[in-house]
């Protein structure tokens, strides 16, 4: 009887047909949310000379998205969980679309201010869903193995495609591209999740953590806020400050009262074991050196050595490469052979060696020898830390659970990213403005007259480049972090695909993650 009541069952458990279609689905999504975050970089200085930007607002252009997507991401991943993860992944699509067409047709500079801010929102719902409908589908080692190589390449890989992508259209067609491109994007999107995506229905019955929504949302928003307004007004400004410690006291509420909610928005499960909680500080710790390089190097290549905004997308296609090879054709294939610290710890140290080699940076550094080789081990190590640690997070978790801890991995990712722009560019100018006033009055006391424009423009220059280079030390010492945290931390073993199914039945129920 037993025999016959199990036989129906089977079927279901059959892989789906489509699964690899619905892959494509999935990336391509990812794709739209993760480029967004940079595509904006190179147009920017068009959009601002269209729309009359002033240059203390213009950062919005690029805050308002990442403040939006990084605070509201828990709530995203939970909105996923109680409706389904296909709903809300169609929902995040269309919402995306809409926005970005409003942007793309923006007239003045609040309305664009409000399209990225809506972007935000949009991508907080649909990246954890992304993200969950992929643990979900791929479910044996080796095959997701070979999905979350390609998903991590694309995590990896997005920013860098956006610069490209907004090198060329803005200078072929119009910055607006840059938003609209979206659109078809997201129409494709929408019509290959009907076709071939598949999902169980959400878990209607359980309730929203409205208070856990409004003190974790909160406290991420406040805190992304204060490094944003960092750079402008200084991290000792009384606003800065408030934000900052506002932020953390209202995640520290947060934490007790996901232990007495009855439906918690994140369940302290998923963070209190070990090696969720190493991959999600090593994805941000990551992330942090990582997004600040770009915007870094947007500005040397385009100010400092004069490079055109294709010519400056195009200088980061070796990395975008790099991350693909190191995610598909080394993560991919030893992911389910060794331990994922074993790929995790030597891609943060090959992303450590890339940004050493950056600080040697100079007014007239040559791009085939100073910059490349460093573009190349970045990406390298970069592809071999996002696959294991997408992973490596989301294995062994209840369907239930499963979209608040994609939205935890993409919440690590995208703050990390936020906090790395704002606290190296911070770094950066302020290290900057201090060298060129000491070297100013230098050669003013040296000559006994004021400099002339020259002198101005060269030491201009060279202040500029060396606090690239002091914040470049910065991120490499925070990613050489992030290599100790995942050895410490991360001690899942590999698969064992020769292991009896109760084995890892009872290694997933002991531990959380499939062993």
């Amino acid at each position: 009887m037993s025999t016959s009541e199990r036989g129906p069952a089977i079927p279901v458990q059959e892989p789906d047909p489509t699964r690899w279609w619905g892959l494509v689905v999935i990336a391509l999504a990812q794709l739209m949310v993760v480029l967004d975050a940079t595509i904006v970089n190179i147009a920017l200085p068009s959009a601002q000379k269209d729309l009359g930007m002033s240059d203390a607002n213009r950062q919005w252009v690029i805050t308002a998205y990442t403040l939006a997507f990084g605070g509201l991401l828990l709530l995203g991943g939970r909105i996923a969980d109680l409706i389904g993860r296909k709903l809300t992944f169609v929902i995040g699509l269309i919402g995306f679309a809409a926005a970005s067409a409003l942007g793309g047709a923006a007239t003045g500079s609040g309305m664009l201010f409000a399209a990225r801010a809506l972007q935000g929102v949009f991508a907080a719902v649909l990246a954890p869903s992304a993200l969950s409908l992929l643990t979900t589908t791929f479910t044996d080692p080796k095959e997701r193995g070979k999905a979350f190589g390609i998903y991590g390449a694309i995590a990896g890989g997005g920013s860098a495609i956006g610069l490209i992508a907004g090198g060329l259209l803005t200078e072929y067609l119009n910055w607006r591209w840059c938003l609209l491109v979206n659109v078809p994007i997201a129409v494709l999107a929408v019509i290959g999740a009907f076709m071939f995506l598949h999902d169980r229905e959400g878990h209607r019955e359980a309730k929203l953590d409205v208070p856990g929504v409004l003190l974790g949302c909160g406290g991420l928003v406040a805190i992304v806020y204060g490094f944003s307004e960092a750079q402008p007004r200084g991290w000792s400004d009384s606003l800065v400050l408030a934000l900052l410690i506002g932020g953390v006291a209202l995640l520290a509420v947060f934490v007790w009262w996901q232990t007495k909610a009855a439906n918690p928005l994140l369940p302290l499960h998923i963070i209190k074991e070990r090696n969720r909680a190493g991959c999600f500080l090593t994805m941000g710790l990551a992330t942090i050196g990582m997004f600040g390089l770009f915007l870094f190097m947007t500005y040397y290549l385009q100010v400092i050595l004069g490079y055109s905004p294709v010519k400056t997308g195009l200088a980061f296609l070796p990395m975008t490469v790099a991350i693909i090879i190191g995610s598909t054709q080394i993560s991919a294939r030893l992911m389910h052979h060794v331990a994922p610290r074993l790929l995790m710890v030597p891609g943060m140290i090959l992303a450590t060696v890339g940004l050493i080699i950056l600080t040697g940076l100079t007014v007239h550094a040559e791009y085939a020898t100073h910059v490349l080789p460093a573009m190349l081990l970045l990406g390298l190590g970069m592809g071999l830390v996002f696959m294991p640690v997408m992973a490596t997070a989301t294995q062994g978790i209840a369907p239930q659970d499963s979209g608040v801890t994609s939205a935890t991995v993409n919440t690590s990712q995208q703050v990390g990213g936020s906090i790395g722009t704002a606290l190296l560019n911070t770094i950066a100018t302020s290290t900057s403005a201090t060298y060129i006033t000491s070297h100013l009055a230098d050669a003013a006391r040296e000559s006994g007259q004021a400099p002339t424009d020259q002198m101005k423009q060269l030491v201009g220059a060279e202040g500029i480049v060396h606090g690239y280079t002091v914040a470049i030390w910065w991120a490499a010492g925070i990613m050489l972090l992030g290599a100790v945290v995942a050895a410490l931390m991360v001690t899942a073993r590999a698969p064992r695909h020769d292991a009896p199914a109760e084995g890892h039945a009872e290694a997933e129920a002991n531990t959380g993650v499939i062993l």
